[in-house]
């Protein structure tokens, strides 16, 4: 995800929102085989399925969504060419057909993309679902008014950078092809190899023209999925889905719709959302949540009753929280002072920081650990479990800092558990065995967010965090250390300002390979590469922990999102 901070709700609407603000070795829930858990007899249609959440389903619209894999409850809505692939753990990073009948057929640089709708698609009112109109709720994204959704598409296809949209351009853009009602054919002004993965956002969702009225339209989107919106209240904040009748399961592999109903409820605190969940009355018997979490405290109540602990579904999503540096400015332009905090870093504190093991994974490499970023194991700055003050030191002295140094980190005051103080100061405590004197630096989160990710006041020592837009290395590795992304003018995520040329050409050279298996090896390769340059230290990975009712069943929970996939649970 592009903005480590708007992953959060990427995920909570996931999920990001993949988040938006916030989810690896993804496992079912908490003792508990996934497919069978909440229940031993088999899941069946029916009923009402209730969903608590904090963030309202703000945006409704598949144009101005930005989410991973299609999200969570809007993939229930809109339908899109390929979407995630809805198993547990590591078999769901993987991405799929929906509406094509593949997941693209590349031409031989995969800077041409072809795709072939299944027959017999139709929409809430039973009309037919042509690739015009995936063409045209492509092209609608594209309007300043319906703005907010992934960037990649005008980046990527020819003639997006300049594109307006069809409200003030009817032509169209003429990189996107429909030779006939079943055929989409994209053109990219480079190779894209993971293409396919773009195509599970609900920017590729179908939208009949004739039904498009702007910024209206997320009042009532037209629906292509099992669910269509009967009520949406106060900007998302109640959402009632139910049955579209002309969706069928005949052309839908992936989401099982089993429950009749969808009552979404937002505007909740998380600790009363936690307390329904954990009492499962009435209908909150038939709840889940798509985006609160449990915190230590409430996981800690949870670890000693066997009844709740069952109820726990652990996850895992691409997200890496990190220290990072600006090489720019002293003394973090010397690659020993950088190496230094890296050795002196004391992990065990920082994971407690962030609740606990239960909640948080030390990380040494910054991809994910999972199969599908291309995870390979590194640790070039070995800290072990509570740093090495002693080799932090001797590197100080060689970098001319015989008597230590005095630094300033740069943290949010949200309470966060990733940026915000309580990490600071366990980094704090870490860093003077070694030394290192730490000032703390505290911002309120749009503050700091301002201030990180602008090249003109970006601090040289400050917390950040990143998330996946779908599981793979290249919208992990690509916006931190492709130097050609550098944005001098507006938010910048190329924190360490690299722009080395190997880098930057084997991010072209893996690009082009459609093979996601060998691309997955290479920004392994890469990430271990670009880890001896210290521009960042890797501090641990979180764990997604989420209470679902008593009465739920059929829990689904992938690499992919690291969150239940409502898609695929039943009440009956």
């Amino acid at each position: 995800m592009r903005q480590p901070s708007v992953i959060a709700r990427r995920v909570a609407a996931a999920s990001v929102t993949l988040v938006v603000a916030a989810g690896a070795a993804a496992c079912g829930p908490k003792d508990n085989d996934a497919k069978g858990a909440g229940g031993d007899s088999k899941p069946q249609k029916g009923g009402t399925l209730t969903v608590l959440n904090a963030n309202p389903q703000e945006d409704f619209d598949p144009a101005r969504l930005y989410t991973s894999g299609g999200g969570n409850v809007p993939s229930l809505v809109f339908r899109t060419l390929t979407t995630r692939n809805r198993e547990s753990g590591a078999a769901g990073a993987k991405v799929v057909p929906d509406l094509a009948t593949d997941t693209g057929r590349p031409s031989e640089n995969a800077t041409v993309w072809t795709y072939t709708l299944k027959k017999g698609l139709k929409y809430e009112d039973g009309t037919p679902i042509t690739s015009a109109d995936i063409k045209y709720g492509i092209e609608r994204s594209f309007a300043a008014e319906l703005s907010g959704g992934a960037p990649y598409l005008r980046d990527w296809l020819i003639g997006g950078a300049d594109y307006q949209g069809p409200y003030k351009d009817k032509k169209g853009l003429a990189s996107i092809e429909t030779p006939d009602d079943l055929t989409i054919v994209f053109h990219l002004n480079k190779p894209e190899g993971e293409f396919p993965y773009l195509a599970t956002q609900t920017q590729f969702t179908p939208v009949p023209k004739a039904k498009d009225n702007g910024t209206k339209y997320e009042e009532h989107p037209i629906s292509s999925g099992p669910y269509k919106v009967v009520k949406n209240e106060n900007d998302g904040e109640r959402l009632t889905l139910e049955r579209n009748t002309y969706w069928s399961a005949a052309t839908d592999a992936e989401r099982k719709a089993y429950p009749d109903k969808i009552d979404v409820r937002s505007g909740l605190d998380s600790s009363v959302i936690n307390q329904r969940l954990s009492a499962s009355q009435g209908a909150d018997a038939d709840a889940v949540t798509t985006d609160t979490n449990l915190g230590p405290a409430e996981l800690a109540k949870v670890t000693g009753d066997k009844a709740l602990a069952a109820r726990v579904g652990t996850g895992h999503f691409g997200y890496t929280n990190y220290i990072a540096f600006n090489p720019k400015v002293k003394p973090f332009d010397d690659p020993k002072v950088r190496q230094a905090i890296a050795y002196a870093v004391d992990r065990s504190s920082v994971i407690n920081a962030a609740g606990g093991s239960s909640l948080a994974e030390a990380a040494t490499t910054y991809l994910p650990n999972q199969k599908s970023f291309g995870y390979t194991p590194y640790d070039h700055f070995p800290a072990g479990a509570s740093g090495n003050p002693a080799k932090a030191k001797e590197l100080l002295k060689e970098a001319g800092h015989p008597n230590g140094i005095t630094v300033t980190l740069t943290h949010s005051n949200d309470k966060d558990f990733e940026t915000s103080p309580e990490i600071a100061t366990a980094l704090q405590d870490a860093l003077k065995k070694a030394g290192i004197t730490v000032k703390l630096q505290g911002l309120e989160i749009n503050d700091y967010k301002d201030e990180i990710h602008s090249v003109k006041s970006e601090p040289g020592f400050f917390l950040a965090h990143w998330g996946a837009d779908w599981p793979s290395g290249g919208p992990f590795l690509a916006p931190i250390f492709d130097g050609r992304q550098i944005v001098k003018d507006g938010a910048n995520f190329n924190t360490g300002f690299l722009d080395d040329k190997s880098v930057n050409g084997e991010i072209d050279a893996i690009n082009k390979l459609t093979n996601l298996d060998e691309a997955a090896e290479r920004w392994g390769a890469l990430d271990k590469k670009i880890g001896e340059q210290a521009l960042t230290v890797p501090l641990f990975h979180p764990v997604y922990k989420r209470l679902y009712g008593s009465a739920v069943k059929n829990i689904v929970i992938s690499d992919w999102t690291g969150v239940l996939d409502i898609s695929q649970v039943a009440v009956k």
